[in-house]
């Protein structure tokens, strides 16, 4: 949930607002898709949202807790636990097979059966036999193939995307955005997911449109 949520750095001397009263309330297990041209702050707004950044009006309340109350640890612990996230750019550590890129984060949050979670975790997404190949072995399919299997081998309450399709071609992206409603649905997750692409904004239940930093509409597309 955010309330009166803004965004203002300086540049150039001069103040330039990025965001700017943002309101909004988001149910669990609802998917929310977040649209706007280029330089509307879709991915300012998603950065608040997860505590990977902090407003400069305005509060953010992530899974109950006030963000504000919350050191840079503290968020981060809270994110680790319940949100995962998945990139345009992937995010894949290049020196890391694809198993042990999906292994290291379950291991940091001091899960017993990190290997057999992220091997199947890996076989969900359809990568059985890529599981020992590095980053720059695989396509770009394939990478967020991996950064699925990552974000939600935690059992995420709350699934974060910010333009995952982005660097995929058409074909690609249309199949990764099937495995992602896909395993969303199946773990009853919250997704909140900004993209540029209008086809993938219809599948989500709410629409939220920004213009200009300001939230111009809200579309319910469950209907």
């Amino acid at each position: 949930m955010a309330e009166k949520l803004g965004k203002t750095v300086v540049s150039g001397g001069a103040p330039l607002v990025i965001l700017a009263d943002i309101e909004l309330a988001i149910q669990p297990g609802e998917a929310v898709a977040i649209v706007g041209a280029s330089g509307s702050g879709k991915s300012t707004l998603l950065a608040l949202l997860a505590g990977l950044d902090v407003p400069t009006a305005g509060k953010v309340w992530l899974l109950g807790q006030d963000l504000s109350l919350l050191d840079e640890d503290q968020r981060a612990a809270l994110r680790g636990r319940s949100v995962g996230f998945v990139f345009q750019s992937f995010h894949l550590l290049p020196p890391l097979t694809a198993r042990d890129n999906v292994i290291l984060p379950l291991e940091l949050l001091g899960f017993q059966d990190a290997r057999e979670r992220a091997e199947a975790m890996l076989a969900r997404v359809g990568l059985s036999a890529r599981m020992g190949h590095y980053p720059h072995q695989l396509s770009g399919g394939e990478q967020q193939r991996v950064a699925l299997a990552r974000a939600f081998a935690i059992e995420p309450k709350i699934l974060m995307a910010d333009e995952p399709t982005g660097n995929l071609d058409a074909l690609t992206g249309a199949q990764i955005s099937e495995l992602m409603f896909a395993m969303n649905a199946e773990q009853g997750t919250t997704l909140l997911l900004v993209t540029h692409d209008e086809s993938l904004a219809q599948r989500c239940g709410r629409r939220l449109r920004l213009v200009a930093g300001r939230l111009s509409g809200v579309e319910n597309l469950s209907a």
